[in-house]
């Protein structure tokens, strides 16, 4: 609900964001067709993000290409409010776009509203559970798949020291921080895990500020760490810059996408040695899907390892001496053998 806001003034807002941000593509006339509208709200600043918001777009583009949908893309900003928020869903919904799919757990409190208006369209949200009938939550087991890359970054390691970047200190990251200790731990229960957050629960900057990440692992570096590994979003961007800078015996761990072969990225590939992989594409697709089949996906959806929701990733050559240690462990962790932390 919108309470002390002017309705006119924030769909006016809201408008400009959608005409600013959003864009529209119909797949080409060889390709599928479908009468189906797909829309897509992205969290912050949107795609270019070499992390999360891109893999939400590689879903959405797949279902683009192989099954016809019509898509629009949004962008909440990074000064975005609940209420803005809840409008940019509500424009979308209102323009016939089913599903609407928000990407982050920013999107909770607007998604929850704007699903309650509008029952017949389905929703779905990134990393966080509404509790709708309409509305697929979309949670991913992130903590098992930071433990197969705590099992690399363990037996990477020179110096039995490693490190660990996050974004916002809540419970979402912790999640990938314990994961990735306990991985680390179950290799060499000596080893060294410095950590460092980039802000504090609800400060949204931590997402982006790569500055700050860089000094943080610069550090760690300097106090004998040879591995770090960052789950931060944008200031991801930092920890990149500090290892590459540190040179050869140092290494970089990547998150959410294969940050390896992400473009924007390249010139930090050959320090990447593996990214904890969070197939939010998977997911994306899955929803659009259902959709077009007619079944829909709702209440809670976890993609973890027995999914493959989560993994890491494999492109770099160098992680070929690990991959023996990590998927043991993923087996383990399939079979009920492990059960990963969460915190």
């Amino acid at each position: 609900m919108l309470k002390g806001v002017k309705l006119a003034s924030v769909l006016a807002v809201a408008a400009m964001a959608l005409t600013a941000c959003g864009s529209t593509a119909s797949p080409s006339s060889s390709a599928p067709t479908s009468d189906v509208k797909v829309g897509m709200a992205y969290d912050q600043d949107g795609k270019g993000d070499g992390s999360f918001n891109d893999a939400a777009y590689a879903g959405l583009s797949k279902a683009q290409t192989d099954l016809g949908v019509q898509i629009k893309e949004v962008n909440s900003g990074s000064s975005a409010t609940d209420a803005s928020r809840e409008e940019l869903l509500t424009l979308l919904a209102q323009d016939g776009y089913n599903p609407v799919i928000a990407v982050g757990f920013a999107y909770s409190t607007a998604l929850a509203a704007a699903a309650t208006k509008f029952p017949d369209t389905t929703f779905a949200i990134v990393d966080s559970v509404v509790d709708a009938p309409n509305v697929g939550s979309l949670v991913f087991a992130a903590e098992q798949g930071s433990y197969l890359v705590g099992v690399v970054a363990a037996s990477a390691s020179k110096t039995g020291h490693i490190g660990f970047i996050g974004g916002m200190e809540i419970d979402l990251i912790k999640a990938f921080e314990a994961g990735y200790d306990q991985g680390a731990k179950s290799v060499n229960p000596n080893i060294v895990i410095d950590s460092k957050y980039m802000g504090a629960a609800g400060d949204n900057t931590a997402w982006n500020v790569p500055e700050k990440a860089k000094a943080a692992s610069a550090g760690m570096i300097t106090n004998g760490a040879d591995v770090i590994y960052a789950a931060a979003g944008g200031s991801g961007l930092g920890m990149f810059q500090a290892v590459k800078a540190a040179g050869a015996g140092h290494w970089a761990i990547g998150v959410d996408s294969d940050q390896y072969n992400v473009p924007s990225l390249a010139k930090y590939k050959d320090f990447i040695l593996t990214s904890a992989e969070k197939r939010v594409d998977t997911a994306v697709y899955d929803v659009i899907k259902g959709v077009v089949d007619g079944t829909p996906l709702t209440g809670v959806q976890n993609f973890d390892l027995a999914k493959d929701g989560v993994g890491y990733s494999t492109s770099n050559s160098a992680v070929d001496a690990y991959k023996a240690a990590a998927d043991k462990a993923a087996a383990d962790i399939k079979a009920g053998t492990i059960t990963v932390n969460t915190k």
